[in-house]
């Protein structure tokens, strides 16, 4: 069981000496940060949406990398292995994660169609960092073919846009999973009292595991029912959207007192 945490990516990108080095260039790239910083004036500061800022970007990271791996030890192939786009699984894993941390840099220019500005401020990003991450000696094949999955990733975290492969998918799904109540309240404290903010408010927590019924277990849990906007909302019109749905259970569990379980929803 793991919970989604602002500290959930280290336990994956630590031990991998390719996403270490990624994970250094993202976080120590000025462009980067700023662009960040500016998706949160936009979204936070003149939009009073929740945080889309380099918080966020790395809760949906350690969420996403963490859905790989429960997927992959339930057998579920990526699809850049299946296609022979890349030669390994670490390579997979790189994907996911870059696409998990530059999913929302489109929010620094405007909030309508961030996903397609965020695809392509990152291609120009991505040409520049992945020849010193990819070292391989058949890096001038595999910097443009990782390049292409991630920015096909970042596009498809819109809501209405089908995600092609399992790394998309993943990090489509992975974005619906923050949701807990962290990511609310600086818009609820400048007065923001819709039922976006009101509902984010009510997730007291989230938790990915392996499931017995499906693959994948989300557990949602919520201080009272006004929590279920956020699954029914957000969440499973991501996972529609995507390639596991077929593999994903979500369990809504009330913590107000008796932690009584919802009945479970299969997609």
């Amino acid at each position: 069981m793991a919970v989604v945490s602002q500290a959930l990516y280290k336990k994956h990108v630590y031990s991998n000496q390719l996403l270490k080095k990624a994970w250094e260039a993202l976080t120590r790239d000025q462009e980067i940060q700023e662009l960040l910083r500016m998706a949160n004036v936009n979204a936070v500061g003149r939009l009073l949406y929740n945080d889309h800022g380099p918080v966020h970007a790395t809760i949906v990271t350690g969420s996403a990398l963490e859905i790989y791996e429960i997927l992959r030890s339930a057998g579920i192939e990526p699809s850049s292995i299946r296609d022979k786009v890349v030669p390994s699984e670490d390579y997979a894993r790189l994907i996911v994660m870059l696409a998990a941390y530059l999913h929302d840099i489109g929010n620094s220019v405007h909030r309508d169609m961030h996903e397609l500005i965020g695809a392509l401020l990152a291609d120009r990003i991505l040409a520049r960092l992945l020849p010193g991450i990819i070292l391989d000696r058949d890096k001038e094949k595999l910097i443009p073919r990782v390049k292409s999955e991630v920015l096909g990733a970042i596009y498809s975290t819109a809501m209405n846009v089908n995600a092609l492969t399992i790394e998309a998918s993943i990090v489509k799904v992975a974005d619906a999973t923050d949701m807990a109540e962290g990511r609310a309240r600086l818009p609820y404290s400048k007065g923001k009292e819709d039922i976006h903010a009101l509902s984010a408010l009510s997730i007291a927590r989230v938790e990915i595991e392996r499931g017995t019924e499906r693959p994948l277990l989300i557990k949602v849990y919520m201080k009272d029912l006004a929590g279920m906007f956020q699954i029914e909302r957000v969440l499973l019109p991501k996972l529609q959207y995507s390639l596991l749905a077929k593999h994903t259970e979500i369990r809504p569990i009330l913590v107000n007192g008796n932690g009584r379980k919802l009945k479970p929803i299969l997609p």
